[in-house]
């Protein structure tokens, strides 16, 4: 008799703090959820999810699309298995972009939410209707589009999500306030936008990486208050040709790299954990000996800079604009240190702090 008035005393408290909430997602679906949640798979955001939730919010995580993590960012993830070792107890539903995501999988686990990307949904969107029959709450969250508007929208469900509301507004503003004063500064002066071209040097210099129009890279530039010459061109991300990037003449080059093609690729562009600086500015100055590159203002100037790739998608982005901005108008942001704002960010809003090359100007 005693242990089952426990058990009802128990459940009366899950009850009592348990609720029910409509909430929009990013691509303004209805969507209700009991909250908090208890068995969430995770699609993306891996970090986003630790930074708004804490450390602790990994305990309601019961599956991931591991490959996303372990083979497109594996230094990264080597990084945070090391203080998070729970990670490789989680289970595996796949990679969207693979085809490997698996319905099934994600029904075993009996999840209370699914959240997913939104490059994610749109791609599987036709597949998950197994899962909205089964009464499994879909949450789409989008930090690729890189605005303020979806950043902030992202933050404010994954703080719903987790029960980190307070957390997640200080993010928020974080994020917001990071922005505005890139804004105010550059408005203040008052200058012409300089021209800038980003490009993803996954490739190599003998090969045009993808450039960024709207998404990614391309959005942080709006922030940032540049001229996009990859803009009339690329709505998404596409490479443009050698000859385009030499005729719209930039003032700025920016050549954003990873971890990944350390080993695989030895002359593609690489930045981020553990990598050597010197390596990476090797690395870039190939950019610089492209046909008719010498000819480019940015070239020229000598205003040739990396960047990282796993920087981008995220958060700690706030970062990336700052350094983007301080490229453009290196005069209004003297006191400005991106690099230092992208520490910081790890050290108060995640499990670890990565060492390596985030941002540089070619030497």
């Amino acid at each position: 008799m005693r242990n089952f008035i426990i058990a009802l005393c128990c459940i009366f408290s899950i009850n009592l703090f348990a609720k029910s909430i409509e909430v929009t997602d990013v691509l303004d679906r209805k969507v209700t959820l009991n909250l908090p949640a208890k068995r969430i798979v995770l699609g993306f955001y891996y970090t986003d999810y630790l930074a708004v939730g804490g450390v602790k919010s990994l305990d309601n995580v019961v599956g991931f699309s591991k490959e996303v993590w372990t083979d497109w960012t594996p230094t990264s993830w080597d990084l945070y298995l090391k203080a998070l070792p729970q990670l490789d107890k989680l289970a595996d539903v796949g990679e969207v972009e693979l085809s490997t995501f698996s319905v099934e999988k994600v029904l075993s686990l009996k999840p209370d939410l699914l959240i997913l990307a939104a490059w994610q949904y749109e791609i599987i969107k036709d597949e998950l209707d197994v899962i909205t029959k089964a009464k499994i709450p879909i949450v789409v969250l989008d930090y690729n589009r890189e605005s303020v508007q979806r950043h902030v929208k992202s933050t404010e469900l994954l703080g719903l999500i987790t029960g980190e509301e307070k957390r997640a507004k200080e993010l928020i503003n974080f994020y917001v306030s990071t922005v505005e004063n890139v804004e105010k500064r550059i408005k203040a002066a008052n200058v012409k936008k300089p021209k800038i071209y980003i490009e993803f040097g996954n490739v190599g210099p003998q090969e045009q990486g993808n450039t960024f129009g709207k998404d990614m890279w391309g959005s942080l530039i709006d922030l940032a208050q540049g001229d996009n010459i990859a803009l009339p061109y690329v709505e998404k991300w596409l490479p443009i040709s050698n000859e385009q990037v030499i005729t719209s003449n930039p003032d700025v080059i920016i050549i954003a790299g990873r971890e990944t093609e350390l080993k695989k690729n030895k002359d593609a562009m690489v930045m981020g954990i553990g990598i050597d600086k010197d390596e990476a500015n090797k690395r870039l100055k190939a950019y610089l000996n492209r046909d008719g590159y010498k000819f480019i203002n940015a070239v020229k100037n000598n205003r040739v800079y990396g960047i990282y790739q796993g920087a981008s998608r995220t958060l700690a982005d706030a970062a990336m604009v700052e350094f983007i901005a301080k490229a453009l108008y290196p005069d209004l942001f003297r006191d400005v240190d991106p690099v230092k704002t992208y520490i910081d960010f790890h050290k108060k809003y995640l499990p670890v702090v990565p060492t390596g090359t985030f941002a540089f100007q070619v030497y």
